[in-house]
């Protein structure tokens, strides 16, 4: 048999592909090194921030708008709850990238954000502490994913609609054997045939980087769950948030307390590390600075520690995403480098990877994301 796409890797963006490109009837092999929705790359974490005024650049929105919709056609096809829009307050300094990103991308694409002061800031959710001067953009749109749910979604998906998913399995090499075929080796000396490939294999992109071109750097980063003191932190009464203040290492975001405790991290924070060189023991060297900070944001938020994680980040050298083709195969459609804030786009780039194979034209313009921006 000769399948029409093989994806290598069944995270976030690998199962998201496997489940495009099985619905539209093609025939898919699917294979990941660990089990399904594991908890050892970068697609895990019980909860993800989602948001549309989107800070980083402007050219994702409507690469946002798009997965907004396509989370909600995942949730209609499953009956599974996948994201909840408790709304989302980004604080800052008005001068900073936060606060002027985020101003620019609602204005260019119409967005509807409320604009607060300090004081407003403290009106409207009582349980944060602004120092003032600061600002806050408060987007209603924004909210939560859940990561582990959504990548069984996508799995179960890809399954019904005919996919073939082999767990404990990686991808060895793969050649050309002619202009319409690709010989895929497998772990365990197993060969397959396919018409195409998706490498979605996150952080152990990295390890390809001489040959995608696309180089990576992976970073050790730490979240942690803290049980509040009260219950002010529930998502009924507070936002996800991301703060972005002098002195911190980087911008703090979190989420409230969905029954695990407040999720809270810092942003691209960590030391650089291998992927299966992973430092998994959390101490409190990790966390302290997490809990201090959090405590400062919003007191009494981080009164109990509960527990953490470490997870990887793969960031490309200007942290936007890289999704193209292979600069040695036009059939094989890389997706990686998604720098920490990729989990959100996970619906949206599984359609978009799934047209790149499908040497269709995609509904958004990506090209700001091409591996091609690395050529040099």
């Amino acid at each position: 048999m000769v399948y029409d796409v093989v994806v290598i890797g069944l995270g976030a963006m690998g199962s998201a592909v496997a489940a495009q490109c099985a619905r539209r009837g093609w025939s898919v092999l699917g294979v990941e090194r660990h089990g399904p929705a594991h908890s050892l790359g970068a697609s895990h974490g019980k909860s993800r921030l989602i948001r549309q005024a989107y800070f980083e650049h402007a050219d994702y929105v409507p690469l946002l708008l798009r997965a907004y919709d396509l989370w909600r056609e995942l949730e209609t096809l499953t009956g599974e709850r996948l994201v909840t829009l408790t709304g989302i307050l980004l604080t800052g300094d008005p001068a900073s990238k936060v606060i002027t990103g985020s101003t620019a991308s609602a204005k260019r694409h119409g967005l509807h954000v409320e604009i607060l002061d300090a004081e407003g800031i403290r009106r409207r959710f009582p349980m944060m502490r602004p120092h003032d001067g600061e600002v806050g953009v408060f987007e209603r749109a924004g909210g939560v994913v859940f990561p582990e749910r959504a990548v069984h979604a996508f799995l179960g998906t890809a399954v019904d609609a005919g996919a073939e998913l082999r767990f404990g399995v990686s991808a060895a090499d793969w050649r050309r054997v002619d202009p319409q075929t690709i010989r895929v080796k497998l772990s365990g000396g197993l060969e397959v045939s396919a018409r195409r490939i998706a490498l979605t294999i996150g952080p152990w992109l990295s390890m390809m980087s001489a040959s995608t071109g696309i180089p990576l750097r992976v970073q050790r980063n730490v979240q942690a769950w803290f049980r509040p003191k009260t219950l002010d932190f529930s998502p009924e009464r507070c936002p996800a948030f991301l703060l972005d203040r002098a002195g911190l290492p980087n911008p703090l975001y979190g989420v409230p307390d969905f029954g695990e405790g407040v999720k809270a991290a810092f942003h691209a924070v960590g030391p650089d590390t291998r992927p299966d060189e992973l430092d998994r023991t959390v101490t409190k060297a990790d966390t302290d600075p997490i809990a201090h900070a959090l405590n400062a944001w919003m007191p009494g938020a981080a009164d109990e520690f509960v527990g953490a994680t470490a997870c990887m980040y793969s960031l490309t050298p200007d942290e936007h995403f890289a999704i193209g083709t292979h600069p040695a195969d036009d059939r094989v459609i890389v997706a990686g480098g998604f720098s920490g804030h990729g989990f959100k786009f996970a619906s949206v780039v599984g359609e978009l990877v799934a047209d790149l194979l499908e040497e269709k034209a995609p509904r958004v313009d990506v090209d700001f994301l091409s591996p091609r921006r690395f050529a040099n």
